[in-house]
């Protein structure tokens, strides 16, 4: 596997979970990775599946970590949720919303509130506190006619304690009963990757995406022409990432050692 060179690359598109943080641990010393990125050259967007925090959340963890960000550098599937939304609904309306705080507040910046009456979607995203309530409620309105869109089809998410269950359970959970399977709008879709790209002025070709999973953060840079790097960090092993076809184009243990891997030559 041929090392990038780094005159090729302008931008790195970085995943979150099992890329930054395992959990509430950094991933190796993010002052030093970021001084890294930016002693390079390279522009840096952090794009991730989880819903639960506002991008303003996301950089203020970025500071406790040491790492100085900008809003603009954070794309979640919130907001790629609440595009696609306005998208459908330009008027906006009442959703029924299966998620936690990032993932309400987000839409309701767009325009869309949470209805318990009537619900134009039903938009479900990681909830760590789903109900068998929330279940019937999602379902209802499902089969009433409401579309069913999906944050994100991540089953698990690293944590120092393991892999622990993410926001696809609850859209199998809500598919099972409704007999609908969801619209995704998160990776491996290209909304988000489109959405970064675009706030980095870059093409896709010029930009390294970078991430723990291989079905999402690597499908989804593949999808929209990338040259992607799949790090050890998080849910995949190295068995599995080099029988994943295509292959990514680099494979690191972490953000460290991919940074490493980069080279001028």
């Amino acid at each position: 596997m041929t090392p990038l060179n780094i005159r090729s690359l302008r931008a790195l598109i970085l995943d979150m979970d099992g890329v930054i943080w395992r959990g509430q641990e950094p991933i190796g010393n993010l002052p030093q990775i970021f001084a890294t990125i930016q002693q390079r050259g390279l522009g840096v967007v952090m794009a991730t599946n989880n819903s639960t925090k506002t991008p303003v959340q996301y950089i203020q963890r970025m500071a406790g970590y040491g790492v100085s960000l900008e809003p603009w550098q954070v794309v979640n599937s919130s907001e790629a949720t609440a595009a696609y939304l306005r998208e459908k609904f330009p008027a906006g309306g009442g959703v029924y919303i299966v998620g936690e705080g990032g993932l309400f507040s987000t839409l309701e910046a767009h325009g869309f509130y949470h209805s318990e009456t009537e619900a134009l979607a039903v938009v479900a995203g990681l909830d760590k506190k789903l109900s068998y309530e929330k279940l019937m409620q999602a379902n209802a309105f499902i089969r009433a006619g409401a579309i069913f869109v999906g944050t994100n089809p991540d089953r698990t998410f690293p944590t120092p304690d393991g892999q622990v269950p993410g926001a696809g359970v609850m859209l199998a959970a809500i598919e099972a009963a409704s007999y609908v399977a969801p619209l995704i709008v998160g990776k491996p879709q290209t909304g988000m990757y489109a959405l970064a790209l675009q706030r980095l002025g870059v093409s896709a070709a010029e930009t390294l995406v970078v991430g723990d999973r291989l079905e999402t953060d690597i499908a989804g840079g593949q999808n929209i022409g990338a040259p992607t790097a799949l790090v050890l960090s998080g849910v995949t092993t190295r068995a599995q990432a080099e029988k994943w076809q295509p292959a990514p184009d680099l494979i690191a243990d972490d953000l460290t050692a991919l940074l490493a891997m980069l080279t001028e030559d």
